[in-house]
């Protein structure tokens, strides 16, 4: 295994040397789009462009315009249409004849397999939008979903959109304490949760908990999962026998295409969570459109696996609402990527015949960690086309995804977009555009992207910037729930009410590829020079021997900022100074000697929230020794008190 390792880390080397990678001869012959045509077409009029591609949804009453800009930045999409979202993601495929099509291949943490098909889907939907209805909830009224990786999400979702009730999902690792606060804020009229959920092998019990804190809402209907007792009260009802008793035909409402489809919160670091909203048509129109054409979509024979889960922003566009739009079969998984081994994903892809995974840097950085005897011992031939999603992916990641998983024939697209613009904005078309290592690639059709200056003048090529959005698409958020001065404020307060700030650093190379490189607030000033923490990260993780990095400034006397870094070894490897002298030369080699991290503090694994996301801010306490701040939102807190301990025995050894 040392052998095979160190091979394909020579390779691995050798790739990194290569700027530009392209899709296959046969991949191109088979995609849906071959060219750059599309995005010429689209940059003459944008707004037409999105109004000719929301045709590909069905419509109850067609819209006219398809862009009311009048009122700056409160844009609306579509004005006079008709829509529901889910006709067009159920009834008009059944209408179709393909109600007996898979929907889903949901395979649960403990082995169970269950295949959901568009019918079961339909009926089921009906059901509960009928049991929503029985118990108060109207048009406009807010239902919250508080639920693990199950069918009965998807079925809560639907049935939300069906009769014109926004839902508010929330993800299932968070604590009830933020369930309660997302309620409030949101005014909720009901909530869908479970008994109990799986995880690891364990069960929480989710129903006692949401009641620990009180849900202040009027019913809580409560889908029965894991068998395990749960307290039901005044206002619970269970999920199964409020279906039953439901009429099975629920007609889906015509609503407007402003019409609120979902609100989503930012688990922002302010008191307050951000209410990102969204309506229907426009949301649609981009989803369905992103969602066939980025990955290459062909639905009568491929099988779709976006790894995310439901409550984020990945998992509403890319697992519910744009694979249903197209008609797609998707696989779902109830559970984690190492249980009930490290293999399981793997094993997954082949048994369901995987033919377009779409996840995370962060799950890709781990299953690095974990060793490619996991990914080799599965049949992955079947796989075609990979996706990135969450946050940038630094080359040597990329090049391990291209290589190990995708057997160097799948092409990558790595994909840029945020909550608050509703689907993939920043990519490379698979068969019409090379794939840089590390680079997201340009602006999707119907997109208008520029690097800017602090003073909204557009920067030169290759020079760092903002990145900003210089035109309304149909997917954007229309405002933040119930705050409108809080989203004027946070996005378009800059630069003036039709310039969108994202908030990222970011640069464009003379092709007009964007390289996302880090929030703005990720940046360290070392000695007057400003550098990206992602960029001193990427070059850290390039080191042969690294598995996962993070990179903050710390106070020093000397040059302002000094760069910290928090490193994870491949493996069982351990640390060493003659490993710290080894990667600091090799950041200064990619990058230069102001980049090296004057401290480097070896990590098992970062504090990271239940996304994924690595906590800095923790990073920046720990290490400059101050008070830890909140750490319930973390995946495992224990993290942090072995980091502690490192720290301890490295100050140790230095006095």
């Amino acid at each position: 295994m040392a052998d095979t390792a160190s091979d394909l880390e020579q390779e691995l080397a050798q790739l990194l040397e290569q700027e530009r990678f392209e899709p296959s001869e046969e991949f191109k012959a088979n995609a849906l789009i071959t060219d750059l045509s599309v995005h010429e077409a689209a940059a003459k009029d944008p707004a037409a462009w999105w109004r000719e591609q929301a045709d590909a949804l069905e419509w109850f009453e067609a819209p006219g315009a398809a862009l009311n800009d009048e009122n700056p930045p409160f844009y609306k999409w579509f004005e006079g249409g008709k829509v529901n979202a889910s006709y067009n993601c159920l009834d008009r495929h059944v209408e179709a004849g393909l109600g007996d099509r898979v929907a889903f291949k949901w395979r649960g943490e403990e082995g169970e397999s269950k295949d959901i098909t568009y019918s079961w889907l339909l009926d089921q939907t009906q059901r509960a939008a009928n049991a929503l209805k029985a118990h108060g909830v109207e048009a406009g009224d807010v239902v919250g979903i508080f639920l693990p990786m199950i069918p009965e999400v998807v079925v809560a979702m639907l049935a939300c959109a069906r009769i014109g009730a926004p839902h508010n999902v929330v993800f299932g690792g968070f604590s009830a304490e933020s369930v309660k606060e997302r309620m409030e804020f949101s005014e909720a009229k009901a909530l869908i949760t479970v008994d109990g959920a799986r995880r690891k092998g364990k069960t929480a019990p989710v129903k006692a908990s949401v009641d620990e804190v009180g849900m202040p809402v009027d019913t809580t209907f409560v889908v029965r999962h894991t068998g395990i007792d749960a307290p039901m009260g005044e206002g619970d009802v269970w999920w199964d026998e409020a279906l039953e008793a439901a009429d099975a035909e629920c007609p889906a409402e015509p609503l407007d295409a402003e019409h609120p489809l979902f609100i989503l919160y930012s688990s922002g670091s302010t008191a307050k969570p951000k209410g990102i909203l969204h309506t229907t048509g426009g949301y649609l129109t981009h989803v369905a459109w992103t969602h066939k054409h980025v990955f290459d979509l062909k639905p009568e024979s491929d099988v779709y696996w976006c790894s995310a889960d439901v409550g984020w922003i990945t998992g509403h566009s890319y697992i519910v609402y744009g694979p249903l739009l197209n008609a797609a079969t998707s696989v779902m998984y109830e559970g984690a990527p190492d249980y009930p081994h490290k293999g399981i994903w793997w094993e997954l892809a082949e048994k369901t015949e995987t033919t377009i995974l779409y996840t995370a840097p962060t799950a890709i950085r781990a299953c690095i960690k974990w060793g490619t005897e996991h990914v080799e011992k599965a049949d992955l031939s079947k796989l075609r086309l990979l996706g990135s999603v969450g946050e940038p992916i630094n080359p040597k990641a990329w090049l391990w995804y291209y290589k190990v998983v995708g057997g160097q024939r799948c092409p990558i697209v790595d994909t840029w977009w945020q909550t608050e613009t509703g689907g993939i904005m920043i990519t490379t078309l698979p068969g019409a555009q090379s794939m840089k290592p590390g680079v997201a690639g340009t602006p999707l059709p119907g997109v208008t992207a520029a690097i800017l200056d602090e003073e909204g003048n557009e920067v030169e090529r290759g020079t760092q910037g903002l990145l900003s959005l210089s035109k309304p698409w149909a997917g954007m958020l229309r405002t933040l729930y119930g705050d409108d001065d809080r989203y004027v404020a946070t996005y378009w307060d800059k630069w003036g009410p039709e310039t969108y700030l994202v908030g990222d650093a970011s640069k464009q190379d003379d092709e007009g590829y964007i390289s996302v490189i880090g929030r703005v607030d990720d940046v360290l000033n070392v000695s007057g020079h400003r550098m990206s923490t992602a960029e001193i990260e990427s070059a850290i993780v390039s080191h042969g021997k690294v598995a996962e990095a993070a990179v903050i400034g710390q106070s020093d006397e000397d040059t302002g900022q000094s760069v910290a870094a928090f490193v994870t070894l491949e493996g069982d490897l351990e640390g060493s100074d003659e490993l710290v002298n080894e990667i600091r030369e090799h950041v200064a080699q990619r990058i230069g000697k102001l980049a090296r991290p004057k401290r480097i503090i070896w990590a098992d694994d970062l504090p990271k929230t239940r996304s994924g996301k690595i906590m800095r801010r923790l990073l920046k306490d720990i290490a400059e020794g101050r008070e830890l701040g909140d750490v319930t939102t973390l995946r495992d807190p224990d993290v942090m008190a072995q980091l502690q301990g490192k720290i301890s025995e490295r100050g140790a050894d230095e006095d």
